[in-house]
């Protein structure tokens, strides 16, 4: 049996699953925990991925291997190739100031013209400015600019601090496209958006095609064996719509630590509104995509309170009635990037003597996650993105809960996978496309979820609560379809 191995680094944790290349049946797998902290230096996403090698077992039976991670976090490197300081991850608010200044220095359409990115905090370009303003001497000494993905890869083939060899980082075109500072029109770097942010050259990792391979494997790398063919890998998002087989019509909403819908189209996408973002994807098409920053972690806020499990927050939840009796949860604990709301927190609407009891709570914590996801269906809807179907994927995917009330929220059909690592998934077919030459066609299950009557109350007191703060329009003249006018494409 030929092996092949997937390497998600992800925000929470790098997880590492080993597949039957003929298969792609997981043989084994491990796992290990990323610090909370949003600021962190990148030495711990390498500590965990040799700690997810190990504690899978090792990776000397396996034939190639590839990695994906989290995208836009910048690793800024020396010349040496060792980190000239800690590394902003993508959901760090503290470059908002610094995506303000590029927006009102260039234009905010000039980004979306050029790179058909609406900027935002998490993007790597006003990572670049955070660093220039708040960090000098550390942005003077930055000779390359990494991504996690593109970092890990090289360090597996041998790069690391004290080794230079920074001609050798290399990325692909969804890491690239995660940047702000790289052109779905001509696939490659903006190279003066990139200096203006950064205020100097510095040299990028090369792109490479789906297919390409990115090298081979160093020596002396713990349970890694030495000269195994490293795949060129790719953006977290970009690998699970790999592995789940994503074609036009689809969109996939990933419950995790951030929430993401994102939908696959063979041309670009300029949303001057300023919500879609337009990525690439792993295979040579784009991957226009929409995230918040709140999601999953709502949950776990949820059960903590309510000092109960994950299965009874849902089974509360679906005791009460759509709507909650009109308590509403606007879930913006950590800020948030859509709406654009870096600064504010969550808040609790309409709360009465009669209706705030533990139910309605927790109807108003799925409720209010929810309906922030299904508005990012609307931001594709608005941009002619066809979507017929939505598979639900992420850590939350499989609660009762999420399934039911999603499905009341949406009028397109909703179907759920089979519980799987996605992310690891698809790096683990870029492995294997170094052995063969293309991608392989693993099986994939997806069960489709009963269609029930939409409950429109849900998505009206969502924007009711929205409109009392004031956050909304969130852009001038802006007019949005509802998420329930998406139909199935024909």
């Amino acid at each position: 049996m030929t092996l092949v191995a997937g390497i998600d680094s992800s925000t929470q944790a790098c997880k590492v699953t080993v597949r039957d290349l003929a298969t792609g049946r997981r043989v084994r797998e491990g796992k290990a925990a990323h610090p909370p902290d949003t600021v962190v230096d990148p030495e711990v996403w390498w500590t965990a991925l040799l700690t997810a090698v190990n504690r899978a077992g090792g990776l000397s039976d396996v034939s190639a291997v590839s990695v994906s991670g989290q995208q836009h976090t910048p690793v800024f490197l020396d010349a040496a190739g060792g980190a000239v300081c800690d590394s902003p991850l993508w959901n760090d608010t503290g470059s908002h100031a610094s995506m303000v200044a590029l927006n009102d220095e260039l234009g905010r359409e000039t980004w979306i013209r050029r790179t058909g990115i609406p900027l935002t905090l998490s993007d790597t370009a006003p990572k670049l400015r955070w660093l220039r303003d708040t960090h000098p001497a550390a942005a003077a000494r930055t000779a390359a600019v990494a991504v996690v993905h593109d970092w890990l890869t090289w360090r597996l083939m041998g790069g690391g601090p004290g080794t230079g060899r920074l001609d050798e980082l290399t990325t692909d075109r969804s890491e690239a496209s995660g940047t702000a500072y790289w052109s779905p029109e001509t696939g490659e770097y903006t190279m003066d958006l990139f200096e203006h942010a950064l205020g100097k050259q510095a040299l990028l990792p090369r792109i490479l095609g789906p297919l390409d391979v990115a090298g081979v494997a160093g020596r002396g790398l713990p349970g890694i064996p030495e000269g195994i063919p490293v795949g060129v890998g790719s953006g977290d998002n970009a690998a699970a719509a790999l592995a789940l087989g994503l074609g036009t019509g689809d969109a996939v909403l990933s419950l995790g630590t951030s929430g993401v819908v994102y939908a696959r189209s063979a041309h670009p996408v300029h949303d001057f509104d300023g919500y879609v973002c337009s990525y690439a994807d792993a295979t040579g098409d784009h991957l226009p995509l929409v995230a918040t920053l709140n999601a999953a972690r709502n949950f776990d806020l949820g059960a903590a309170l309510l000092g109960c499990s994950y299965d009874e927050l849902s089974d509360l939840a679906l005791a009460a009635r759509p709507g909650a009796d009109g308590l509403t949860l606007l879930p913006y604990f950590e800020g948030e990037r859509t709406p654009d709301l870096p600064h504010e927190r969550g808040s609790l609407h309409r709360a009465s003597l009669t209706n705030f009891t533990r139910a309605n709570f927790a109807r108003a914590v799925f409720e209010g996650t929810l309906a922030s996801q299904v508005a990012m269906l609307d931001n594709l809807s608005a941009c002619d993105v066809p979507v017929g179907r939505l598979l639900l994927i992420g850590g939350a995917a499989g609660s009762l809960a999420v399934q039911r009330i999603l499905t009341q929220l949406v009028e397109i059909p909703v179907a759920v996978p089979s519980p799987d690592e996605y992310v690891t998934k698809g790096a683990a077919m870029q492995a294997a496309s170094t052995l063969t030459g293309e991608f392989p066609a693993w099986e994939l299950t997806v069960a489709e979820l009963p269609q029930v009557a939409r409950e429109t109350r849900i998505a009206e007191q969502h924007e009711a609560a929205k409109a009392a703060l004031g956050y909304t329009p969130e852009v001038p003249g802006t007019a949005r379809r509802p998420a329930s006018a998406l139909l199935p494409s024909a």
